[in-house]
């Protein structure tokens, strides 16, 4: 049997990148799950942001398509490279959220202003620290679950600090990694080079259930067009991080 033909009748199998045992893949045609009924809505609840160059950015296109002649399964694998230091990629990513509790409270969840949370008392909402470079390890927000009766939505986003909009230069994720079940996966895979900011997802609590929805809206602007956008209501000013 030929090369093309074992690849068409496996391919399918194979290659399938759609949610697996241990990840659900919110998409446009699958845009919620609900972490009650996937038994994960109680513990700390991990949201991660990582995100990497593109390869096209660093001149690697044209010595891809060379080497795809030679290995045609690297078309199933593209390349991507690690924007571990500034050099590579003049992009600083930072992972935010709003939130709403059910008594009324609102706030933000960010780097900016250090509004860093907590996860022993209100907000229930943390963020362990600023990724300036998008290392492996990425930016980091906890959620304490075992306080969802206290939280009435939270809205998770993304926005480049004091920097050309790059969305089109980078590759974003954000996973959500529950106390127990499979981790949730959204990517920011849409082309908005000019936006600022993203509106990655969201969670509500609907009558105990804890629903979380794909949303990828990107704005060109900040956190207060956001806020417009959802309705959250805050007095935004401008902020500044302290330079490492």
């Amino acid at each position: 049997m030929a090369f093309w033909d074992r690849l068409r009748q496996g391919g399918s199998a194979q290659f399938d990148m759609g949610g697996t045992g241990n990840s659900i893949a919110l998409t446009r045609r699958r845009p919620s799950v609900s972490l009650s009924k996937q038994g994960a809505a109680t513990g700390h609840l991990r949201v991660n942001l990582s995100w990497r160059m593109r390869t096209s950015d660093i001149g690697g296109g044209s010595r891809q398509s060379g080497q795809l002649l030679r290995h045609p399964f690297k078309l199933f694998k593209p390349e991507v490279v690690q924007a571990h230091t500034q050099g590579m990629v003049n992009v600083d990513l930072d992972l935010g959220c709003l939130y709403e509790l059910a008594d009324g409270s609102k706030g933000v969840v960010q780097p900016l202003g250090d509004f860093l949370g907590s996860t022993n008392e209100a907000p229930y909402v943390k963020l362990s620290g600023d990724d300036r470079f998008g290392s492996g390890s990425g930016e980091t927000i906890y959620v304490n679950l075992d306080h969802h009766a206290e939280i009435k939505r939270l809205l998770f986003f993304v926005y480049i600090y004091d920097q050309t909009p790059a969305f089109d230069r980078t590759h974003a994720l954000v996973t959500l990694h529950p106390s127990s079940g499979p981790r949730v996966e959204i990517e920011l895979d849409e082309r908005a080079p000019q936006a600022r900011s993203c509106a990655v997802f969201s969670m509500e609590n609907v009558k105990g259930d804890l629903v979380v929805r794909r949303e990828v809206k990107f704005v060109y602007g900040f956190q207060a067009e956001l806020d417009r956008l959802y309705g959250w209501g805050l007095q935004w000013g401008r902020g500044y991080k302290t330079r490492a």
